[in-house]
């Protein structure tokens, strides 16, 4: 990941990137990373489709969530973009539609780790999800084939399950449905 050099940063700064790039600004801070590796691509891709159908469309599952795939979420001045985002369709019953991003914090996410990412994941933005009173944030690292869920517990996030490789769980806050862990990892 490049660490733009010059700070405070603006979203000005964050739209001339160039286009083959994930642009995130955390704390006056530009982080520039390459699009996500095939790994880390085919572990958001999976997670998405086994929570989908149970929780977007009720198919096998209790529904109403909205989940997305890399989301750019403004809190104030940061932008950032999660792999995964899910918000409850009480708190948000329809999708807004006027911006060209979200301004209510999720209830969950999910970051998927690589090398270039790892940091940035599990530091500057992980502060901010607990600034924002994320509830549910998701590690996932495809390399060590692990899972982390991590709950708010007042200000900082608390480890309530690791998990990894073929392992089955049920995880918070989809606990309805057992997950093989096994279909996020690239086989």
């Amino acid at each position: 990941m490049a660490l733009i050099a010059r700070t405070p940063a603006t979203y000005d700064d964050l739209l001339a990137l160039p286009e083959h790039v994930v642009g995130e600004l955390v704390a006056g801070v530009l982080y520039a990373s390459p699009r996500p590796a095939p790994r880390h691509a085919a572990a958001t891709t999976a997670l998405g489709e086994e929570l989908g159908p149970p929780f977007k469309r009720g198919k096998g599952g209790p529904g109403g969530w909205l989940i997305l795939f890399a989301p750019e979420l403004h809190f104030g001045a940061d932008a950032v973009v999660p792999d995964l985002a899910g918000w409850r369709r009480a708190r948000m019953p329809e999708m807004p539609v006027d911006l060209a991003y979200f301004v209510l914090a999720p209830d969950w996410l999910a970051e998927v780790q690589s090398p270039s990412t790892a940091a940035l994941d599990r530091g500057p933005k992980l502060a901010l999800y607990a600034r924002e009173r994320v509830a549910h944030v998701w590690m996932i690292e495809p390399v060590s084939q692990t899972l982390e869920v991590l709950r708010l517990d007042g200000d900082t996030y608390r480890i309530v399950m690791v998990a990894s490789g073929a392992d089955r769980v049920r995880a918070e806050p989809f606990e309805a449905i057992e997950l093989d862990l096994s279909i996020l990892w690239m086989r």
